[in-house]
């Protein structure tokens, strides 16, 4: 039923031209943010990940589990623990321009997409970082060692042997990642630069003024990208269940 009413204002405002002019840079400025976000939080996650695989140790562990405890911090939390250190960062590349150089930068990092994508990694870092982990354990340690005894360094092994064999679970991570920051709102709300709406923003904006079959159309699109990781997920849960059945038909038994 929600679906089905979403569904119906969003044909009654297309029908009336109600809709929104600027829902199509939100979706775009939600597309560039999420992609870019998960870029980032895969290949951050890819290097700790395997790194942890390579030289296993307790303090790699611990930092790795510390990374990932962002995804239990509210978003506003994680905005303002961005926010205060790039205004630091600002205020000091100002006071140096102005001192050496007489000229005012103004504000490089605080109000951009730098900050809110930061936010974005440190917020979903855990998403990417455990799905990519789990898919890392079940390669095994055997061709780390042929690819090592065939003069690979550790750089090659990662990008000739792991990242080709990665890429569901990675794929997996992305969208999870692309999932969480288009509905990502307190630390959007926070940290977007002017002008830079989400379809989030767009939701929360029109359901505040009681707009409800104007956030139609934006939440629907939101709910629509929200799926495509649960068919993935179910597409791969078979696939590698398939694989596992055929592997154990196809074992002689001992009789």
């Amino acid at each position: 039923m929600p679906v089905a009413q979403l569904v119906a204002w969003s044909v009654e405002t297309l029908l009336e031209g109600t809709l929104g002019s600027d829902l199509a840079g939100a979706a775009l400025n939600t597309l560039l943010l999420a992609v870019v976000a998960a870029a980032i939080a895969v290949m951050t996650s890819t290097v700790v990940a395997y790194g942890q695989r390579v030289r296993p140790s307790r303090v790699g562990r611990v930092s790795a589990r510390l990374a990932a405890v962002g995804y239990a911090v509210p978003g506003t939390v994680i905005a303002v623990a961005v926010y205060v250190p790039l205004v630091w960062v600002d205020r000091r590349l100002g006071d140096a321009a102005d001192g050496l150089l007489g000229i005012d930068l103004g504000l490089l990092f605080t109000g951009t997409i730098l900050g809110l994508v930061l936010a974005y990694v440190v917020r979903f870092h855990a998403l990417a970082f455990f799905a990519v982990e789990a898919r890392m354990g079940r390669i095994s340690p055997s061709l780390d060692d042929a690819a090592r005894a065939l003069g690979a360094d550790r750089a090659r092994v990662l990008a000739d042997v792991h990242v080709p064999l990665l890429w569901p679970g990675v794929l997996t991570a992305a969208l999870l990642v692309v999932v969480e920051v288009m509905k990502e709102l307190p630390a959007t709300a926070l940290l977007r630069p002017l002008g830079g709406d989400t379809l989030a923003i767009t939701v929360w904006e029109a359901t505040k003024d009681s707009r409800f079959d104007v956030a139609a159309l934006p939440a629907l699109g939101i709910v629509a990208v929200s799926l495509i990781p649960v068919i993935l997920l179910i597409r791969l849960s078979r696939r590698d269940g398939w694989s596992a059945a055929g592997a154990q038909g196809s074992t002689p038994s001992g009789g």
